[in-house]
């Protein structure tokens, strides 16, 4: 089958949580693409097996042009530094609202500095993210796109996941309301909905879904530890998913090609939600 090929070559996009995983290979991607990439993270060296050269290096001996800001993406300021980079190319044209971690513990163990941390980078990520890109496109008085980095935890509940499952389920309530609110303003926003992702973050443990950073158990309580329950069911493809599984499915939702699409989840998930 033939594979979509995009010319961003005119246009600016910001890529949170770029330096590894889901969020390395859409960068990466978007630069092939000819895009102008800002790539966002709390560190530039990448964290995948195998990989060294940082994103935006890597994006740099391509077609496209690309920097790097170091971020930390639930400090407002540092959002605006990511602003005001990608006004040094023109301004934001596509925000990737990617970046995330993983905690894993059951309600009753759930430790609320843990659960704060989970929202303060899954949940305040995105909303300042989008803020920022909004009233840089609305400054601008130009049209853009916002994609989110959802789950398929965004609408499936899964043991252990209290944290990260309503953290994505915020995710996807505001890509909702800022779709319904941006319209008007020639703004979309979507948002991608990874299933379970193959990565290693240096261990060579798949990527739970939706994209993670890392695990947190709570074993004290006396309740069944997580980690003795059976949360993933088979996947109807019957492989984990890529990030380059995922990649294409961003670049879709920020073109021309999507252009009636806003408040939309797209899945890329091998057929999980079906079960």
């Amino acid at each position: 089958m033939g594979r979509s090929t995009y010319d961003f070559s005119d246009e600016t996009v910001v890529v949170t949580g770029g330096a590894s995983g889901i969020g390395r290979a859409v960068a990466r991607r978007f630069g092939d693409a000819g895009a102008t990439v800002v790539v966002a993270d709390i560190r530039d060296e990448p964290k995948d097996e195998g990989e060294s050269t940082p994103t935006h290096e890597a994006i740099e001996d391509g077609p496209g042009r690309a920097t790097f800001v170091q971020t930390d993406v639930s400090k407002p300021a540092d959002v605006e530094s990511v602003v005001e980079a990608a006004r040094e190319f023109g301004g934001i044209d596509v925000m990737v609202n990617n970046a995330g971690i993983y905690r894993e513990a059951s309600v009753v163990e759930t430790p609320v500095d843990a659960f704060d941390q989970v929202m303060a980078i899954n949940v305040r990520g995105v909303f300042l993210g989008c803020r920022a890109a909004a009233r840089d496109m609305l400054a601008r008085d130009e049209p853009g796109c916002i994609v989110n980095t959802a789950s398929i935890s965004s609408e499936y509940a899964q043991l252990g996941h209290t944290m990260y499952d309503g953290s994505k389920g915020a995710v996807m309530m505001i890509t909702r309301v800022a779709a319904l609110e941006l319209a008007r303003f020639g703004i979309r926003v979507n948002a991608v909905a990874p299933g379970i992702i193959e990565t290693t973050f240096g261990t060579g443990n798949p990527e739970p879904p939706g994209g993670s950073e890392e695990t947190f158990f709570v074993d004290d309580a006396d309740v069944p530890a997580v980690d003795d329950v059976e949360i993933t069911p088979e996947i109807p493809m019957d492989r984990m998913g890529t990030p380059d599984d995922l990649a294409g499915s961003y670049l879709f939702l920020a073109s021309d090609d999507a252009d009636y699409m806003t408040g939309h989840l797209q899945y890329v998930d091998g057929g999980y939600q079906i079960l």
